[in-house]
């Protein structure tokens, strides 16, 4: 399948899915880390009206062979959630929805004009209980790989990676960490030398979980 028809596909498909019923907390639980050596239980409350509003993008593009990828960056030392992979995005400014947030971050840290961004909706709100942030994902779509300059500040690096590499299960590990004095089995993916977990996993996981369902149309 041709890239633009693979593009044109998903987007059609994709904007009337996401007004309907979307997997939520359910997807979001399969990347939560779980308690090991009677470590306390994380927070499972993932969908909540509380914190301060904030947006991030998950922009898809097709590659040329007809693969659809993700952006996503990894952040500086110097900044919050340093030396993680995130989807770009933060914080909303007064009076800003989450929607414009999401833009304006993404220009902002790896140049992507709104222009050339199609926003398909959004997947379910996200509670980040140590932030006290309500993360709503908005899924952009373009219609081929776009020019991107990455703000030096924040981002130290821009990442693709296809939905297609992230269904497989070779992609897909789970070992014991140390997190805040307690060990938890985590679930992520190993696709680069710093690996995919946490809030950002966990939404990634409702986006795969509504891909898979168009690749079974």
């Amino acid at each position: 399948m041709a890239s633009g028809s693979t593009t044109d596909a998903f987007h059609t498909w994709l904007k009337p899915r996401l007004q309907g019923s979307l997997p939520g907390r359910d997807a979001h639980n399969q990347m939560l880390p779980e308690p090991a050596d009677n470590s306390p239980e994380l927070p499972r409350n993932s969908i909540d009206s509380s914190g301060h509003p904030s947006g991030v993008l998950v922009p898809i593009f097709p590659e040329d062979t007809g693969h659809l990828s993700v952006i996503l960056t990894l952040r500086t030392d110097s900044i919050r959630h340093a030396g993680q992979i995130s989807f770009p995005g933060g914080r909303s400014d007064t009076g800003e929805t989450t929607v414009e947030t999401a833009l304006r971050e993404t220009h902002e840290e790896i140049g992507i004009p709104a222009s050339e961004i199609e926003v398909a909706g959004t997947l379910s709100p996200f509670y980040l209980y140590r932030t006290h942030n309500r993360i709503t994902p908005v899924i952009g779509i373009l219609d081929k790989k776009p020019q991107m300059e990455r703000n030096e500040a924040e981002v130290a690096e821009i990442i693709t990676v296809r939905l297609d590499d992230l269904l497989s299960q070779n992609s897909l590990k789970r070992e014991k960490w140390e997190l805040s004095n307690a060990t938890y089995w985590v679930p992520y993916w190993d696709f680069h030398r710093v690996p995919l977990w946490g809030a950002t996993a966990m939404m990634m996981s409702e986006l795969l979980e509504i891909y898979r369902e168009f690749l079974e149309e």
